[in-house]
């Protein structure tokens, strides 16, 4: 994979990662340094610039969006709102970029495209954020909320429970997946809690998801528009820290907020039966790409690739995913626990484990 398509695989993901909202670059694949810290100063916008700004997202659209033909509709609404003077009111940047996302968003129905306003000019080029500012400003972020791992915990009757709000990159997140998952290795069954899990990096999702597998498992394709190409994704054949395989049965929560990579995750793992999902539909938003500068004050994130099952020969964009036991997000860790502790129960010998795990079921019902 080219240095180009890594970079932006890995911001696609990483739009959506609510999560750590105020890091730039990890909300929404932009520079975090404009975003982070106290609020950006505002500036005065002319019939000029906004017409500058929008010209720049049909442009980047028509070259790169996921649809041609949704790019050619969206751009030829978007200059007749323009002509039309719908955003003549308008004279704040902030807002500008707010009511841009919007319009998009209401016009593709794709939670993925936004418009960002920006105090400090951006650089020519600047699109993939690898400056050396930008990377150390997402490692302080990154630290601050552990690269994505809220907690884990060993919850009554030997089930493991790991609480991700989002998958870091991976030279960040690796060990700390493998210290997780040997903290894990002895339970009887896992639960992984998405309901607060905004996105990630693709990488790390295909690391996390590695652990959960005996050998590589092919979790899904993804198409990219502007290379007309076709990449597959795979588990891989061995991992930094014990494999958990895929003997114990896995539990994953989801909630409307779990979005974007989390649904990744999520959705190959329902897919090929490796995991029941527990909670609500997920948000719906599969489509990945990267960063593109707009002007000198405003970048957009322009979605350019989709997601193909292997075996839905879909993906989740707009419909999210579908849980395979309908709760709310509330009630999603009690009935995972109770669902675990049913299984293990059925398949306990020891019969005075097997009733502390039913005392522990009573005290759940």
């Amino acid at each position: 994979m080219s240095k180009h398509r890594k970079t932006a695989t890995r911001i696609a993901a990483l739009a959506g990662a609510v999560a750590l909202t105020g890091a730039g670059l990890v909300l929404f694949g932009m520079p975090g340094h404009a975003q982070s810290g106290p609020p950006q100063k505002d500036m005065t916008v002319d019939k000029a610039m906004r017409s500058e700004v929008v010209e720049s997202i049909i442009a980047n659209l028509n070259q790169s969006y996921v649809f041609p033909d949704k790019a050619a509709a969206i751009g030829k609404s978007l200059r007749a709102q323009l002509q039309h003077g719908d955003f003549d009111a308008i004279t704040s940047a902030d807002k500008l970029a707010d009511k841009l996302t919007e319009t998009l968003q209401h016009d593709s129905n794709d939670k993925h495209l936004e418009v960002r306003y920006f105090e400090h000019a951006i650089a020519q080029g600047d699109d993939q954020s690898d400056s050396a500012e930008n990377k150390a400003a997402e490692l302080a972020e990154g630290r601050h909320f552990n690269f994505g791992i809220n907690g884990v915990d060993r919850l009554q009757g030997d089930i493991g429970y790991i609480d991700l709000h989002q998958f870091g990159r991976p030279a960040m997140v690796a060990t700390r997946i493998a210290a997780a998952m040997t903290l894990m290795s002895d339970t009887g069954a896992l639960i992984i809690d998405l309901r607060h899990c905004g996105g990630g990096d693709p990488e790390s999702v295909m690391l996390f998801a590695s652990y959960l597998y005996d050998k590589p498992t092919h979790l899904n394709d993804v198409y990219w528009r502007d290379e007309n190409r076709t990449e597959q994704r795979w588990t891989t054949a061995t991992v930094p820290g014990p494999r958990y395989g895929q003997s114990r049965k896995v539990y994953l929560l989801t909630s409307s907020d779990t979005f974007s990579g989390c649904e990744d995750f999520a959705y190959a793992l329902k897919n090929n039966q490796r995991a029941t999902l527990i909670g609500e539909t997920t948000g719906g938003g599969a489509h990945g790409g990267g960063p593109h500068r707009l002007t000198a004050h405003f970048m957009m994130f322009v979605p350019s690739g989709r997601p193909i099952s292997p075996v839905t020969h879909t993906d989740w964009e707009n419909v999210g995913v579908v849980p395979d036991v309908h709760t709310s997000a509330k009630k999603a860790l009690d009935l995972a626990q109770l669902t675990a502790l049913k299984a293990l129960i059925a398949g306990e010998k020891d019969e005075d484990w097997r009733q502390r795990l039913q005392e522990r079921l009573g005290e759940l019902e």
